[in-house]
Parts: C-alpha cells; structure tokens; sequence
C-alpha cells in the first residue's frame, strides 16, 4: 500500500521486491520517488500472524545499496534492434500509553505497529486521518510497517525488512494507494514489481524472468542477504489506471 499519513504532492516510480524465506517469513524491499512539502510517514499493511509482537518485523539498512532496484531492472534488458551493438548489463510491555518502539534505518526512522489499536502510541504526525480504516475492512487483523520520511524531497534509499506471515506459501505486495485520505476504487500505478520463488516457477507465470540468476547482475555483498545469489528474479509492470488492491502470488 502506498499510504501516507499527510498530503503528497506525487508520487511515482515505486519498485517492490518480495522473496519468501523457509521460516514462514517473507523478505520485502520498497522504493519510490516521493514529492511533499512536510515531514511524514509511509505505512505498509503487513498480514502477520495474530499476537505478533512489537519486534516482529526486522528492519534492513540498504543505504549503502541505494542502486538495489537499478541493478534489479539490469536483469531485463530490452530486446535490442537488429543490427544494433550490444553492450555488456551489469519484550517490551503491549500497554497503550507506552510509545512503540523506533529504530534508525539508514535515511529512516521505522516502527512495526502490531495492530490497528496500536497506531494510538503513534506519532500523530505519523498516523492516517480518522475514519481511513474503517473503510479498508480487510487490514482489521494486519500489523503495519511505519517508515518517517525525515525529508521526503530528497532521493530515498530502499525500505527493507522481513516479517512473519499469516499465509506462508504466498508473496505479499502492499500496492494498495491511500493519498490524502482517500481510498477509490481505481488508482494510477507506475510499478515494477520483482519476485525470487525458487522452483515454484507455475505461480509466476506472467511474469518475465531475468536471463540470467540473481548473482550476475546485482551486488550479493550490499544485499544484507536479501536476494539469493543463486535464483532467478521474475519481473511484473503495472502501469496506468488499475484495480486499487493488493497484490498477492
């Protein structure tokens, strides 16, 4: 979900990757390009297991790979013209009064918000006008990933991190929009989304696979082992005006 806690000014060419992990937790790394005229926050529906606590989510420092998603699209060259040169592709208490907890990540500051009660030990700065929730029923049993965006003018690095899921087996893409309060029906989507599914190659079939695995095109070392070397990554664009839902694969 493309979700902010104050009025942006645009918002365009976001990029998500996903890539489950043996332990019934999903990998997801987001980015986009932001305009807005204060400081505020992004908010990403998590569906996470039921009880999780307040350290559920581990948050992931990509600054030092702030290329992650160029490197991505490297995987997918163009089909090049005829008879033009190639070139080479490179355990804290749960009491509501109690603040959540907040870690520096790179250009962030993150917190996991275990359920919708819990947005109250939020920042009011950082929290969604009254009235959004209850018109997007389905996130009453999700928990919530808060990005603060210090200074939403400037090139963000990826927001990275990998949580416990409630359904293990399916890759979840938060790309429902909410900007400025208002959830519609239909939204316009500038997106790449990336996917890593080992051998489960039938649940992507409309996806474009990379040429190559993972390890030739992208930096392994700055990852923070988020990609696996040795898999390929699938590709999927949704552009122009679509379904304003999430995606789930």
């Amino acid at each position: 979900m493309c979700c902010f806690s104050r009025a942006v000014q645009s918002v365009s060419n976001t990029a998500i990757f996903a890539r489950d992990l043996d332990n019934a937790r999903q990998l997801l790394v987001y980015s986009m390009q932001v305009r807005a005229k204060e400081a505020l926050a992004m908010i990403l529906p998590l569906p996470v297991p039921a009880g999780s606590k307040e350290n559920a989510v581990t948050f992931l420092d990509l600054h030092a790979y702030e290329n992650f998603f160029i490197d991505l699209k490297s995987g997918f060259p163009e089909p090049i013209p005829q008879g033009a040169p190639r070139r080479a592709g490179v355990a804290r208490s749960r009491g509501i009064s109690d603040a959540l907890p907040v870690v520096t990540v790179g250009s962030f500051e993150a917190s996991f918000v275990p359920t919708l009660a819990d947005f109250a030990r939020l920042d009011p700065r950082f929290q969604l006008p009254p009235g959004v929730w209850s018109r997007l029923p389905q996130y009453k049993s999700y928990g919530f990933a808060v990005f603060k965006l210090k200074n939403p003018g400037q090139p963000l690095h990826p927001m990275a991190f990998s949580f416990p899921k409630a359904t293990p087996g399916k890759l979840f893409f938060p790309t429902v929009h909410i900007h400025d309060g208002q959830v519609k029906p239909t939204a316009h989507f500038d997106h790449q989304l990336y996917a890593q599914v080992g051998t489960a190659y039938s649940r992507l079939t409309d996806w474009r696979e990379s040429e190559q695995v993972a390890s030739s095109f992208t930096d392994i070392s700055r990852c923070q082992g988020i990609l696996d070397p040795s898999a390929h990554v699938y590709l999927k664009q949704m552009n122009g005006m679509l379904k304003n839902e999430d995606v789930v694969v």
